[in-house]
């Protein structure tokens, strides 16, 4: 495999690749347009035989939309997780390919991507129909990300992504439960498998991920406190343990309530275990199956819908326990920076956005709290 450059005109320059056709045998050559100088040029065809060469060569002028996301994400995988590679696979093969995979790369235009859009709001991409504005921003989100790595490989001139407005996603009221729901739903599941996963989600404000990969080498009782060190991510290959969301290590403090429950489910599950032949030790996760192996992330969503159906309760999602936690927290006027280090999150305006639903009523307590302070000033002048 070799190439070289031929001048066209001052400034305007060829780059010319001579491969080989493997069915035939025969050689082939592919014709590159280059504006720039030679020494630009030598450097893009050194640049283009070697990706030939790897087998990740994609010429310009015949790769489909299609075509280059699957380069894309096999380019990617190496730098994301699992479950996100998968999730960008999903939202490719599901919802941009069946739109616009057809569309050859370099030729693709903005008005095809909002008319794409469009199309999956309205009819969708798939039997299930329309898909939601939160689907079509994840969309949107693939599809810029990987334009902007055709610009770096030079297949495109421009990112055309940038040039589309993705669709506004409505905020939805936030579901949650007041704190007396909170203590039937701690009562109604005492007896079920969730139960202190939703002890830990409710009155811990732990992410799903974070209670399935929670060990007891993790918790201190006698201090009361946790360390949240890891997360279980689910796969199609199975369940993998990582770092906690936004790489991030924290300590949460455990009230009395909770460091009871904990100290109870100890010795009821290492007797469980040993009925099963394994014996408990410090690196057993907190919240395993009746089989004695640790939960799945997926399969404790299922579990939790099970677990509330017809206890009285408004059906909301597991992840909503931990907005609940947080509203009860800042409801309770515990400083909104305290209550975003508890929850991890990386900065304390995610906490302020996520939870604008608490504020007002905190800012009529703060307002309260001074003017009580300035009339018994004004009762000492």
């Amino acid at each position: 495999m070799k190439g070289h450059i031929r001048e066209r005109s001052p400034g305007r320059l060829a780059i010319i690749l001579d491969t080989h056709d493997p069915e035939t045998g025969k050689r082939k050559r592919k014709w590159h347009k280059f504006k720039g100088t030679k020494r630009e040029a030598q450097i893009e065809c050194a640049r283009l035989v070697s990706s030939i060469d790897a087998g990740t060569y994609l010429e310009p002028s015949k790769t489909t939309l299609a075509e280059f996301l699957e380069r894309w994400l096999e380019h990617i995988k190496a730098n994301v997780a699992p479950r996100t590679h998968e999730r960008y696979g999903e939202l490719v093969r599901r919802n941009i390919s069946p739109l616009l995979g057809g569309t050859i790369l370099a030729r693709l235009k903005p008005a095809q991507i909002s008319e794409a859009y469009a199309k999956a709001l309205s009819r969708g991409t798939t039997a299930k129909g329309p898909l939601s504005p939160q689907t079509v921003q994840h969309m949107h989100r693939v599809l810029k990300q990987a334009l902007k790595q055709g610009v770096r490989w030079e297949l495109l001139h421009r990112n055309v992504a940038d040039a589309v407005d993705p669709p506004k996603i409505e905020r939805r009221q936030m579901q949650v439960y007041d704190i007396p729901q909170t203590v039937n739903l701690i009562e109604a599941v005492r007896t079920h498998r969730v139960f202190i996963p939703v002890v830990l989600a409710s009155m811990c404000g732990l992410r799903r991920g974070e209670i399935a990969a929670l060990r007891w080498r993790h918790v201190d009782l006698d201090r009361g406190t946790m360390s949240i060190s890891q997360s279980a991510e689910q796969t199609r290959a199975g369940v993998r343990y990582t770092e906690p969301k936004r790489g991030r290590t924290r300590n949460v403090a455990l009230s009395a309530d909770v460091v009871a429950e904990l100290r109870a489910w100890r010795i009821a599950q290492a007797q469980e275990l040993l009925r099963l032949g394994v014996r408990a030790a410090q690196d057993t996760l907190i919240c395993t199956t009746a089989a004695g192996e640790g939960i799945q992330p997926n399969s404790l969503t299922h579990e939790w819908l099970k677990a509330i159906a017809g206890k009285g309760l408004p059906r909301i999602r597991f992840h909503d326990l931990r907005h609940t936690h947080a509203t009860h927290m800042l409801a309770s006027g515990v400083h909104v920076k305290v209550a975003s280090e508890r929850l991890g999150h990386s900065k304390i305006g995610i906490t302020l956005d996520l939870y604008s639903h608490v504020l007002p009523g905190m800012q009529e307590d703060a307002v309260t709290k001074v003017d009580a302070a300035f009339q018994i000033a004004k009762q000492r002048v």
